[in-house]
């Protein structure tokens, strides 16, 4: 498994925070609603695609009505999770210990949700939601952040994500030139040094998030250098597959997600994991500190540990299930050969979004923290 590298700074803010929470030691009366901010396409109700819903049952049987707001941002879901007033977020690793170490998150009580024995062991105590043996959350779907390509200019997949990074002509003739796009967000630096660490070793970077000056300053370079090539910083998948469809974009980075939805409606779309590797989302159910709906909170984290919802959800946004029983025991729609499509077997090559913090590998203070990511990101987005 990877392991995520937290610093020692790091671990203290997180202590501090979690002795502030408690943790819930029994279940009350359920309190009619749950509000969760999930990634798009994660909590379905059929109103996308009749055949994908796992909230309406769930509602039913429980008396919880679901009220989900979306986020399409890692940084968007920890300010929606500061403002409050949600019980639940589905968080990617470059989030989930800012929460926890924020106090914005408490300790979840694996012992109330009686599904937490059927996860993946390689998840059930990995370190982007578990602090000094402490759960912050359940585990929830997995994946990595593919090439996504147009197969009318690509008659055979991209074996680079230089396709994205550097001007050049494509296989139709034409220049990849405003015909490409980037992830909005700070965290696509890690796929700019990812790709360094494979075309320039000189570099010595280790991880694509832990970074000093000279790695750090190459990396940015290569994303100015990219600045001149995108057609548009892409952060609503709904938006980016109008893109593809409607504005001639043919390459970028993406999640299965869109390219499920794309090849869905007939379109020439597909996928791949370029030979630099990928970066990668392992997300996580986490409950709010001051949660107002408790209860249903828990039982929404049990019910999304079902078997057939984590099938539906793996062939829905192209993930992994958190539960690897998913794949193989026909409650959903989920099967062995569509979960080693998504990834299962890629676990330990893809290296999975985590916030950077100075205090790294390379030593205290070596490495660039994350707000200088966030802020210098914006420099580059617009143009510095």
């Amino acid at each position: 498994m990877k392991k995520l590298l937290i610093s020692t700074t790091a671990l203290a803010m997180v202590a501090t925070s979690a002795g502030a929470a408690e943790m819930l030691a029994a279940l009350g009366a359920p309190e009619g609603q749950v509000n969760i901010v999930a990634w798009p396409g994660y909590i379905e109700r059929g109103e996308t695609d009749a055949a994908f819903d796992w909230v309406t049952k769930f509602e039913e049987a429980s008396g919880c009505k679901v009220n989900v707001k979306t986020a399409n941002t890692s940084d968007e879901m920890v300010a929606l999770m500061n403002e409050g007033g949600f019980d639940l977020v589905t968080a990617s690793g470059d989030a989930s210990l800012r929460l926890v170490a924020g106090g914005r998150v408490q300790p979840v009580n694996v012992g109330l949700i009686p599904s937490w024995s059927s996860v993946d062991d390689r998840l059930k105590d990995a370190p982007w939601h578990t602090v000094d043996g402490v759960h912050y959350g359940t585990p929830y779907m997995w994946g990595p952040n593919v090439l996504m390509y147009n197969t009318d200019v690509f008659k055979e997949a991209p074996t680079s994500w230089n396709v994205v990074f550097e001007e050049m002509m494509l296989p139709d003739g034409q220049s990849n030139k405003g015909r490409v796009q980037a992830y909005d967000g700070p965290i696509h630096v890690a796929d700019a040094a990812q790709y360094l660490m494979f075309h320039k070793p000189e570099l010595g970077i280790t991880s694509p998030y832990e970074l000093n000056e000279d790695q750090y300053k190459a990396a940015l370079d290569l994303l100015r250098g990219q600045r001149e090539l995108v057609s548009r910083y892409w952060h609503d998948a709904f938006i980016q597959m109008d893109d593809f469809k409607n504005e001639g974009v043919v390459a970028s980075g993406s999640w299965p997600f869109q390219v499920n939805l794309l090849k869905s409606e007939g379109l020439p779309i597909s996928s791949v994991i370029p030979e630099e590797g990928a970066t990668g989302w392992a997300d996580t159910t986490m409950m709010h500190v001051d949660a107002a709906n408790p209860t249903c909170s828990y039982l929404w984290m049990e019910h999304s540990l079902a078997s057939n919802l984590q099938s539906d959800l793996s062939v829905w946004f192209g993930a992994v299930p958190s539960v690897p029983a998913a794949c193989t025991d026909g409650r959903g729609m989920q099967n062995q050969e569509g979960c080693d499509a998504n990834g299962l077997a890629d676990f330990d090559k893809i290296r999975f979004w985590t916030t950077p913090v100075s205090n790294c590998a390379q030593g205290a203070g070596a490495c660039v923290p994350y707000y200088r990511w966030v802020s210098d990101y914006i420099g580059v987005i617009g143009g510095r």
